[in-house]
C-alpha cells in the first residue's frame, strides 16, 4: 500500500533503469473500476505532461516508479485527480476535501481515503466529476 502523495515526485525509470524519464505529478483514477489508469509525469520543467497507463508501470515503491516500456507513454488523458477535490454525498452534504488516498500498488485499487473530515473506505465512492467527488452517505 502507498499514498498518493508519496507517489508524487517520484522519478519514474526505464526498465535498463539509466537515467529518469522524469517525475511523477499525479495519478489518474478510472471512477468506473475505483483503480489508478494512469501516471502522469512530466519530463522537465518546460515539457508537457505525459501519461502511462497502469499497464505499463513493473513497480512503484519508495524510491522511484519503475516501467515496463518507455515506449508505452502517450498524451496525458483528462485528469481525474482525487488530491484536493471537494467530496460530496448522494445527498448532497459537504464532506470535506481529499487529502490523501491510499492504494495497492500491486491492482492499482483505491483503498481509502483520507478526508479533511475523517477516513472513508473506498466502497463508498459512488462518482467522480468535475465539481467534487460523490460518495454514498452513512
Amino acid at each position: 500500500m502507498m499514498l498518493f502523495t508519496e507517489v508524487r515526485g517520484l522519478p519514474v525509470l526505464p526498465p535498463d533503469g539509466a537515467g529518469a524519464l522524469g517525475t511523477v505529478t499525479s495519478l489518474t483514477v478510472d471512477a468506473v473500476s475505483w483503480t489508478v489508469s494512469h501516471v502522469r509525469w512530466r519530463g522537465s520543467r518546460f515539457g508537457g505532461e505525459r501519461a502511462l497507463p497502469w499497464e505499463a508501470v513493473r513497480t512503484v515503491g519508495p524510491g522511484a516508479v519503475r516501467v515496463r516500456s518507455a515506449a508505452a507513454t502517450e498524451p496525458a488523458p483528462a485528469p481525474h485527480d482525487l488530491l484536493g477535490r471537494r467530496i460530496l454525498t448522494d445527498t448532497g452534504t459537504g464532506r470535506g476535501t481529499v487529502l490523501d488516498v491510499a492504494f495497492d500498488t500491486r491492482t492499482a485499487r483505491l483503498l481509502a481515503l483520507f478526508t479533511t473530515r475523517g477516513e472513508l473506505p473506498a466502497d463508498r465512492l459512488m462518482g467522480l466529476g468535475d465539481y467534487a467527488l460523490v460518495v454514498r452517505a452513512g
